[in-house]
C-alpha cells in the first residue's frame, strides 16, 4: 500500500470565515481502500474540512488533490469523480425510492445501458428491493441512510466523503452501514467518513482526531490508546458517583474524571502512586468505594486527554 499514489494529498491546508480560523493548516494523506475517520466534537473542523475536499468550499490557504485534482484550481473535476454525503439527509423525501434513484441516476449522467444494473444495486444494498414504489419520507432512517449511501455511489466513485453518516441512526442500522463501508473498502474505494461516535472510530483502519480546526493526533485506533494517552486510566466504582466526581474533580493528582456507565473513569499521571491515597481520599470524603484499578484507555479517554493538554498548552 506504501508505494500506491494518495487518493487525498493534503498539505497546510486552511480555512478561514473573516477572523475565524475553522481548519487550522491541516496536513494528511489516504490512500485506496483505506477507511480515514475524523473524529472530533462539533465545530472541530471536520465537516468544513470535508466540503473543501468535495470542492464545495474554496481553501483559503494550503493545497488539496482529491484524485490527483487540486480541489482549488478545478472543483467540478473533483466532484465528477467523488461520492459525497452530507450529514443532512441529502434525498428528497416527496419522491418515491425509484424516482430518487433515478434522478441522481440523472446527474451523474449514467449510460442507459448501465442503468438498470446500477439500480438494482443500489435497491439491494439499501435492502428495498421490493419497495421502490415507497415514498422516501416514509422510510426509517437506517434506510434512508442506506439508500443516501447508494445515490452517492452510483457512479462508482474511487472516492467517497461522508459527513457524519450515520448521526440519528439506530445501532444495528449504524452496524449494516458500516458493513456497507468496508465492502466498498475492499474493493478499493478510499473512504473518509467524519464521527462523533467513539465507538464508529473503531471501525476505521486510521483516525485523524480534530479540535479547534487542527490535528491534535492521527494514527489507527490502537496506536492512539497506546502512545497518545499522557497518564494512565483508572476505573472507580463506588455508591455515590456524584459525589465522588465532585471530590475527585477537586483533586490535585486526577487530571481528569467521568461518568461511564455505572462507574468513574479518571486520567492520573502515575497508577502505582495514585491509587491508594485515592481510595484514602474518597472514603475520608464519605465515599465508599468497591473498586479501583487500571485499565486500558478508550478513545474517548485519548480524546479527552489530548484535549486536555491541547487547552493547558493554550493551543485552542
Amino acid at each position: 500500500m506504501s508505494n500506491e499514489v494518495p487518493s487525498i494529498s493534503v498539505r497546510d491546508l486552511v480555512k478561514r470565515f473573516g477572523d475565524f480560523v475553522a481548519v487550522d493548516r491541516i496536513s494528511f494523506e489516504a490512500r485506496p481502500g483505506e477507511v480515514i475517520g475524523f473524529l472530533g466534537p462539533n465545530g472541530a473542523g471536520k465537516s468544513t474540512a470535508i466540503r473543501m475536499l468535495c470542492g464545495l468550499l474554496r481553501p483559503t490557504e494550503g493545497q488539496a488533490l482529491v484524485a490527483g485534482i487540486d480541489v482549488a484550481r478545478e472543483p467540478e473535476q473533483v466532484r465528477q469523480r467523488i461520492g459525497y454525503m452530507s450529514q443532512k439527509f441529502s434525498l428528497y423525501n416527496d419522491l418515491r425510492v425509484i424516482e430518487n434513484i433515478q434522478f441522481f441516476a440523472a446527474l451523474y449522467r449514467i449510460p442507459a445501458s448501465q442503468l438498470r444494473e446500477r439500480v438494482s444495486w443500489v435497491l439491494e444494498m439499501a435492502g428495498l428491493t421490493g419497495r421502490e414504489s415507497a415514498l422516501t419520507g416514509t422510510l426509517p432512517t437506517g434506510w434512508k441512510q442506506r439508500l443516501a449511501l447508494g445515490c452517492a455511489v452510483l457512479h462508482r466513485p474511487s472516492i467517497l466523503f461522508l459527513d457524519e453518516p450515520t448521526s440519528g441512526v439506530d445501532p444495528v442500522s449504524r452496524r449494516q452501514f458500516w458493513e456497507l463501508i468496508h465492502q466498498m473498502a475492499a474493493e478499493g474505494v478510499t473512504v473518509l467518513v467524519s464521527t462523533h461516535y467513539m465507538d464508529e472510530a473503531e471501525y476505521c483502519h486510521r483516525l485523524i482526531l480534530m479540535f479547534h480546526g487542527r490535528i491534535v493526533a492521527s494514527g489507527s485506533p490502537l496506536e492512539l490508546k497506546q502512545r497518545e494517552m499522557s497518564g494512565d486510566v483508572v476505573l472507580v466504582e463506588c455508591d455515590d458517583l456524584g459525589l465522588a466526581l465532585d471530590l475527585l474533580q477537586k483533586n490535585p493528582s486526577v487530571k481528569d474524571a467521568a461518568v461511564f456507565g455505572n462507574a468513574l473513569h479518571l486520567m492520573v499521571s502515575e497508577v502505582a502512586a495514585d491509587l491508594a491515597p485515592l481510595r484514602t481520599y474518597l472514603s475520608t470524603g464519605g465515599v465508599l468505594v468497591t473498586k479501583i484499578e487500571p485499565i486500558s484507555p478508550t478513545l474517548e479517554d485519548v480524546f479527552v486527554s489530548l484535549t486536555a493538554n491541547q487547552g493547558q498548552s493554550g493551543k485552542e
